[in-house]
């Protein structure tokens, strides 16, 4: 922090003072146009030294498609990230800014780092210890690179596998993300000690945790049609006992931030809503740290996206948004916050409890005392521990469905020594695919996008030396005339990435021609596998009789592979149970388990086990 003019030893400069009081301090020094700086969250492509110098910006971050290039290393990333505190500090309060970024299922913007399981297949696997060991993991590779803010967990109740962000949710159950959601929390903040006040931010001391980010408050995963950023409608009850239940434990715990919803309860925009927000979240259930704005979450309060923009503004301010995700307008968004400021629309009494609540966090988690990048950190950046972690999650995270066409026969699991193993199918030997969205991009990629290990590089390590494994993505008439002594077929078919509402589908067919291969596959090979990597349950029904055995992979991550061939070879038996009912057909959808008409094609909380077959 830069000195005092007059050499006075101010009180928020020193670490040993209390947190309020080093916020109060510095609260009572600053001008408006501080204030409002630290209001202001750009993305990184705009944040030039001028621009964080001259508006007092209090926070930067990379969004979907602004972070650095593949081939940037660890220490690019943590010069970039640096690059931006020096300008911060040398304002007349020197205040650094915090950088936020989506590590969502790993710290997945940063090549040859850790790509854990999406939440979908962590509800799947519903191991507390194991969440909490991920959070850990990717609080360490996000902290390497100078990052202590990232914008996770994602604690929405889906209750629609046609909303484009249902890999994004744990589950349909309001238990279940509760108590994942929890976990990771903890595991990327620390837990706090057991005299904490509830509601009030935490991160452990020491460098090694992140601020975590609970999203999308609240409703994201109910909207009508499962319609990305559309209107929930529910009653109170409802509202609240589903979508509001997950942030319960999540504020006692100390979450230090919650990101709004795009989306709208009752008609109502979630980004304008006094009563969740203010009433709600800061008054009733005592939440102490920072609420956030989503993405360009104050452009889409109004129809069209954009229309009245100082409207928009004092609606989201006087909601109770402390810190604004612009991300590039910020020659509109400050002098308009300026004028409402000026002209009585927002009270300083609201500025004081944004800025107040954004310090906070800013204290807490330790950025004025410890501003940039512990480079010593960068050994965990996908280290071998964090790898056999993920490969871990990918074995707890499968679903058996289906083994076997008769009880008495079944498939699974195989055997190493079969002579000749045939894989197909468009995602057996595709890591970006197995990744999904939110990787290295936004909408994620196909190919060899980051190191890992595919599905079909999996089992050709786990099986025997003598075992010819022979790889056809779609094998036509010929290939079956070469190869009629295969063994087992193993067809490895599903999604493409995507993410938010360029995921949004009503139809959920296995795309990329799956459907086709599946058939085409099994209706030749004498035994055949089916593993889907989807971000959701697909239909299936109409191919699933030609099956022998069926597993929902989800979407594993880097070590989809090794964590695969573990299970499918019989060296772990499969854990995972449904964390969402797999429905029939569309048209009985939204189906969740407590429905009055529920007729699934696998009940929520089911799956098999090879031990058992049952």
């Amino acid at each position: 922090m830069s000195d005092h003019p007059d050499g006075e030893a101010l009180p928020c400069r020193d670490p040993q003072v209390p947190v309020e009081a080093r916020v109060s301090d510095l609260l009572r020094r600053m001008t408006m146009a501080e204030k409002i700086g630290q209001m202001t969250q750009l993305d990184r492509t705009v944040a030039t030294a001028d621009v964080v110098k001259d508006l007092f910006i209090g926070s930067v971050l990379n969004g979907g498609d602004s972070a650095l290039p593949p081939s940037a290393t660890p220490s690019d990333w943590a010069d970039m990230i640096d690059s931006f505190q020096p300008t911060a500090m040398s304002t007349r309060l020197g205040i650094p800014i915090i950088y936020g970024a989506d590590a969502v299922h790993g710290c997945s913007n940063v090549y040859g780092t850790t790509i854990f399981p999406h939440n979908i297949g962590l509800g799947a696997a519903g191991d507390e210890d194991l969440i909490l060991r991920i959070g850990k993991a990717t609080a360490l590779e996000t902290r390497a690179i100078g990052i202590p803010y990232a914008f996770a967990p994602c604690i929405a109740v889906s209750r629609d596998p046609r909303w484009g962000r249902c890999y994004e949710s744990y589950g349909e159950s309001p238990d279940l993300v509760e108590r994942l959601g929890t976990k990771l929390i903890l595991g990327l903040q620390g837990s706090p000690p057991s005299d904490h006040p509830s509601g009030y931010p935490f991160v452990a001391v020491g460098g090694k945790h992140v601020v975590a980010c609970a999203k999308h408050f609240a409703g994201d995963g109910g909207t009508e049609g499962g319609v990305n950023e559309s209107n929930t409608v529910a009653s109170s009850h409802d509202f609240f006992s589903i979508h509001i239940q997950p942030y319960l434990d999540a504020i006692k715990m100390g979450v230090s931030t919650i990101m709004i919803s795009y989306s709208s309860w009752n008609g109502v925009k979630m980004h304008a809503n006094e009563f969740m927000i203010s009433n709600v979240l800061k008054n009733e259930l005592g939440f102490q740290g920072m609420v956030i704005s989503d993405w360009e979450g104050v452009d889409r309060i109004r129809n069209p996206a954009g229309s009245d923009y100082k409207e928009s503004v004092c609606d989201a301010i006087n909601a109770g948004i402390d810190m604004i995700m612009v991300p590039h307008k910020y020659e509109l968004f400050i002098p308009d916050l300026t004028d409402l400021v000026l002209s009585g629309r927002v009270s300083m009494e609201r500025i004081d409890d944004a800025v107040r609540r954004i310090l906070r966090v800013k204290f807490v988690a330790g950025v004025f005392d410890h501003p940039f990048a512990d480079r010593s950190l960068f050994p965990f950046i996908g280290c071998e521990e964090h790898r056999e972690l993920a490969r871990e999650a990918v074995r707890k995270s499968l679903v058996l469905l289906k083994n076997g066409k008769r009880a008495e026969e079944p498939l699974l699991p195989l055997s190493k020594n079969a002579p000749k193993i045939l894989v197909a199918g468009t995602h057996a030997d595709n890591i970006g695919y197995q990744c999904g969205g939110w990787t290295i991009t936004w909408a994620g990629l196909s190919g060899d996008i980051t190191p890992g290990t595919s599905i079909l590089q999996g089992i050709k390590n786990a099986v025997s030396k003598e075992t010819h494994v022979v790889f056809e993505e779609n094998p036509d008439e010929s290939f079956w005339e070469e190869n009629r002594d295969v063994f087992c077929a193993i067809v490895v078919v599903g999604e493409e990435p995507y993410v938010e509402t360029k995921g949004d589908d009503k139809e959920l067919r296995i795309p990329l021609g799956g459907a086709e291969i599946i058939q085409r596959v099994c209706n030749k090979a004498s035994k055949c596998l089916v593993i889907i990597v989807s971000g959701r349950p697909l239909v299936i029904e109409p191919y699933i009789d030609a099956m022998d055995a069926l597993v929902a992979a989800w979407l594993p991550g880097s070590e989809a592979g090794k964590g695969i061939a573990d299970v499918i070879f019989g060296d772990h038996d499969f854990q995972g149970k449904l964390p969402r009912t797999w429905f029939r057909r569309v048209d009985q959808l939204p189906m969740n388990v407590g429905d009055s008409e529920y007729d699934p094609l696998f009940p929520f909380g089911f799956g098999l086990q090879i031990q058992t077959n049952l």
